[in-house]
């Protein structure tokens, strides 16, 4: 097996000094995630130094570490660990021929991401890298680019902001091809301040394409133009998706007998009717992009048109599992990542659409980082609440009593301390039939509520 680095090209990439010649098939900064044959980059932290489980990582597989002050086992050392990823990341780049998409946005970039991947390991199996997990921030999307095998054809990597000016640096690391931006939303719109500034720092993901690269943006959004005119001063091409008006856009779109959506979608060059097996109009639009990245890359659409109709569900991304209760089952629906006003108001959506729920629970917790803008955007879900036809809803945080206010009784409500009380809330309250949606910011911490109810049990099919 082709080695993803060995010790020569660590030290040649990084400018530091190996320990003892070895060859490392994987990377990765998390030491519980240390493999066979592993390089273990010891980043620095704010409370744990990486260096800390270097002997754990050896334990674990480990075939070399990445370090700053020497170790017992086979290492290359180098003045400072983050730097040293960064400098691997821009070594992974220059040596690949693979064609690179950068995505970003408010809403559904990791969903897109999976989904794009996907639609592309459909026809080049084995070839297609991607980002796992959400790892894009100044450290994710390095060791993202630095695992990247050096014959992979394409590759698909996420990245996200909470600050202007931290896409434009991830951008000029990855130089990708294709340029994606998903829907937009005021997430951290308590550090930006408006919808345009989130645009701004969003639209820096263009100024990393490479020459001839094309720019993918939302149709839908009131920032539209501002996100095109950004895109024309550095993408050859700009490609619109979703709107009616749109350059890629749903002539049709139905709910499949899978609770998915059925689509007769209009691209540039031809016509395409799939199958999107994940539930709402979000994915609608998602899949949109997807195709419209295919189609760009001269990939294979016939065969993302067949994955997109095969995706499972993504863990705290609309992961559906069926929980036993006495009686029967419920429904539970894992969307406990990530919260903000549009795919709170969305993924509701999908909850009232639930054929056959004898109930419709919502277990939601708050939207961090919206700032002053709190108040007006947890009562602005009322009315998602109410379209959804909500029959009890469990609310986690004092974030939550504008909504209480607007609802006005109702919706009969429960009040939660912390995602240990709602658990607890929860586990009382279900009843066989019920379908249950789980939503809240990750800060909130409701994938402990997901796997105390749900544990190991399987997604619904």
């Amino acid at each position: 097996m082709t080695p993803l680095w060995t010790s020569a090209e660590i030290e040649q990439a990084t400018g530091g000094v190996a320990s003892a010649a070895f060859e490392v098939r994987g990377i990765t900064f998390d030491s519980r995630e240390v493999g066979p044959g592993d390089l273990f980059v010891a980043m620095p932290g704010t409370v744990t130094d990486g260096h800390v489980f270097v002997d754990g990582a050896f334990v674990s597989g480990a075939a070399g570490a990445l370090v700053s002050q020497p170790v017992s086992g086979p290492h290359v050392l180098i003045p400072d660990v983050a730097q040293a990823l960064t400098a691997l990341a821009t070594a992974a780049r220059e040596r690949t021929s693979a064609r690179l998409v950068g995505v970003t946005g408010s809403v559904g970039k990791t969903s897109t991401k999976e989904a794009l991947a996907a639609a592309l390991e459909r026809s080049c199996r084995g070839q297609v890298h991607r980002s796992v997990k959400s790892y894009n921030n100044h450290t994710g999307v390095p060791l993202s680019l630095a695992r990247m095998p050096r014959d992979s054809r394409y590759a698909v990597l996420e990245m996200g902001m909470n600050n202007r000016g931290e896409i434009a640096a991830l951008t000029r690391l990855v130089r990708p091809h294709i340029a994606i931006i998903t829907a937009l939303a005021p997430a951290h719109i308590e550090n930006l301040g408006s919808m345009e500034a989130i645009a701004a720092a969003k639209a820096e993901v263009f100024e990393g394409l490479q020459p001839g690269g094309i720019a993918i943006v939302p149709e839908e959004t009131e920032q539209r133009d501002q996100l095109v005119k950004a895109a024309r001063r550095h993408a050859a091409e700009v490609i619109t998706f979703g709107g009616s008006d749109a350059d890629v856009a749903a002539l049709h779109a139905v709910r499949a007998d899978n609770g998915g959506s059925l689509i007769t979608a209009r691209l540039l060059e031809s016509e395409l009717t799939y199958t999107v097996s994940q539930r709402g109009e979000h994915w609608v639009s998602n899949s949109l992009a997807v195709l419209a990245a295919v189609e760009a890359l001269g990939a294979d659409l016939a065969a993302a048109g067949l994955a997109l109709a095969d995706m499972g569900g993504l863990k705290g991304r609309g992961e559906r599992r069926r929980i036993k209760v006495e009686g029967g089952s419920a429904l539970l629906i894992d969307e406990s990542y990530n919260a903000n006003a549009a795919s709170m108001a969305a993924t509701l959506k999908s909850l009232g659409e639930e054929r056959g729920a004898s109930r419709r629970i919502a277990v939601l917790g708050p939207m961090r980082e919206v700032g002053a803008q709190s108040d007006t955007l947890h009562a602005g879900l009322a009315p998602a609440i109410m379209g959804a036809h909500v029959d009890r809803l469990i609310l986690i945080g004092e974030e939550f009593r504008p909504l209480e206010q607007a609802l006005g009784g109702a919706v009969p409500l429960e009040r939660a301390m912390d995602a240990d009380d709602a658990t607890d809330r929860l586990k009382k309250l279900l009843a066989p039939g019920d379908a249950v949606l789980v939503k809240a910011s990750n800060s909130v911490g409701l994938a402990r509520l997901v796997e105390a109810v749900a544990g190991g049990a399987a997604c619904s099919t």
